[in-house]
């Protein structure tokens, strides 16, 4: 059976771009057709389709908040425009700058020492030969990615204690005085970045195992048969060959920098820490929420996301002029 042919998009192809007339609507239909004749898969689709007009695309204007001095007995059509006026008031406030060092500070912690993390567990278990081990260390490091921040919260806020916590306890049978983890400026960023490893680094490592075995296993033996020792086959096979991957996943975790981790820090910090861990999430949430201050918390939001958009572009730019290898 000979596969269908979008003569659209060979006319496209063939045609010299001087000489394109215009749009062939006929092949648009051609196209069009293909969704009618797997109806099935399109009825699959439509649920998710359906989901993000409702959740992602509908909501979006209500960034127009942004724009106007918004009134809750007006609404969002009937409040006047006031142009970049709740912009000019964002920069004009301390604490939005504290939000955004804060912000900048914890996310890039966050990927310096957490994004090389899921990448060597990854290659340490694929190394791993005894499978009943492997099996239980991938299921202890996968586990706490299914537990909610609600829930961490809880538990971390009492390892944690200074008085009850078994970190200090154990700390104290050393002659070390009790540390203020959640309470003290000087290690509450230390803290968000050591459990934010904790809970995502064996999910993280999910995407590079698959990587990793989908390689072509006669690399590692010719590798064997030239003499070159575990460490060397990692470095030269198996880090080059999951690299496009490694590109794609830094690209996008360079996109949510300005994404600290609202639920993680939202549950463990406290007015003591403001100075160190109020981030741009939190700092929308109190505005907004508690002071309703409704078009200043929306001006912060898209600020944070046109940032992100611009973070993403750059930085796959950057990548495809270095090394070839992008999300797009």
């Amino acid at each position: 059976m000979q596969p269908e042919i979008n003569t659209f998009a060979v006319e496209r192809i063939i045609t010299p771009k001087g000489n394109r007339k215009g749009i062939n609507f006929k092949g648009f239909f051609h196209s069009f057709t293909g969704y009618k004749k797997h109806i099935a898969l399109t009825i699959m689709f439509l649920p998710v389709a359906v989901y993000f007009i409702i959740f992602r695309y509908i909501p979006m204007y209500g960034l127009t908040m942004a724009f106007k001095d918004y009134k809750f007995s007006l609404g969002i059509l009937g409040s006047p425009w006031n142009g970049f006026e709740n912009f000019e008031r964002i920069f004009a406030f301390q604490t939005f700058y504290r939000a955004l060092r804060n912000t900048v500070v914890i996310s890039l912690l966050k990927l310096v020492a957490g994004f090389p993390m899921p990448i060597i567990l990854a290659i340490v278990l694929n190394e791993v030969r005894h499978l009943k081990f492997k099996k239980v260390v991938q299921t202890v490091s996968y586990l706490p990615y299914f537990l909610s921040w609600v829930v961490l919260a809880g538990v971390f806020i009492q390892l944690f204690s200074p008085s009850t916590g078994v970190v200090n306890y154990v700390l104290g049978m050393f002659g070390i005085e009790p540390i203020y983890f959640l309470g003290d400026n000087a290690w509450f960023r230390t803290t968000m970045v050591v459990t934010h490893i904790w809970k995502d680094i064996g999910w993280g490592s999910i995407i590079y195992l698959a990587a990793i075995t989908g390689l072509d296993l006669s690399m590692y033996e010719a590798a064997i048969c030239d003499g070159a020792n575990r460490f060397q086959r990692i470095w030269h096979i198996t880090l080059p060959c999951i690299l496009p991957t490694i590109t794609v996943l830094l690209i996008l975790n360079i996109g949510h920098l300005l994404d600290a981790g609202f639920d993680q820090i939202f549950n463990l910090y406290n007015s003591a820490v403001y100075e160190t861990s109020d981030i741009i999430d939190t700092y929308v949430y109190r505005i907004g929420l508690n002071d309703m201050r409704y078009s200043i918390a929306t001006a912060v939001g898209l600020f944070k996301n046109v940032i992100g958009f611009f973070l993403v572009v750059s930085t796959n730019y950057i990548s495809r002029k270095i090394s070839d290898s992008g999300v797009w």
